[in-house]
């Protein structure tokens, strides 16, 4: 590994947020497509014998655990680690808010047929959604969206890679 891939690895391990190619390019000084290039070796670095990886996930690049020591991770999360817990009322109301985004408080009540703003305040508090704005018109009431750690918390890189309804529906998963 050249000196500016071990660099690059460095920012990687300190950085809790996925990295961004750009970024690297600009506290580096130097070209993005050589940034990319690293990015690449790295993961070709750590493809075999490692229990590292690295992932495109969230728009940026980020160290996670390999993925055939799963289990071995979820047996130490159960047992030491944290472990981000939501209720059933609030994964259904970040399921609502990540695919009808934005979204007003007074819409998701009317989709979940109850109260919402507790659960509401638990996900703010979480980090998973955030206040997007106000909707224009009477009251103006408070526009909600997900995150960037959204993103990171369900390992993906947009929120075009959510499954469709139709996906959901073959699964049996949603009715």
């Amino acid at each position: 590994m050249d000196e500016l891939a071990r660099k690059v690895e460095a920012i990687l391990f300190v950085s809790s947020e996925p990295v961004k190619s750009a970024d690297i390019s600009n506290a580096l000084g130097v070209d993005v497509k050589i940034v990319e290039e690293r990015f690449n070796n790295i993961k070709e670095h750590y493809k075999s014998h490692h229990g590292l990886t690295l992932i495109n996930v969230a728009g940026g690049w980020q160290m996670a655990t390999a993925g055939d020591l799963k289990d071995v991770i979820e047996e130490y999360n159960n047992s030491y680690g944290y472990k981000l817990r939501l209720s059933k009322a609030a994964m259904e109301t970040l399921a609502i808010i990540a695919y009808k985004q934005p979204i007003t408080r007074t819409e998701i009540e009317e989709i979940r047929g109850v109260r919402s703003d507790k659960v509401l305040e638990t996900l703010l508090s979480t980090g998973l959604i955030k206040v997007a704005g106000r909707k224009k018109g009477t009251g103006s009431p408070l526009l909600y969206r997900t995150t960037q750690e959204f993103l990171e918390a369900f390992g993906i890189n947009s929120l075009s890679e959510l499954p469709t309804e139709e996906e959901l529906k073959n699964e049996g998963n949603y009715s």
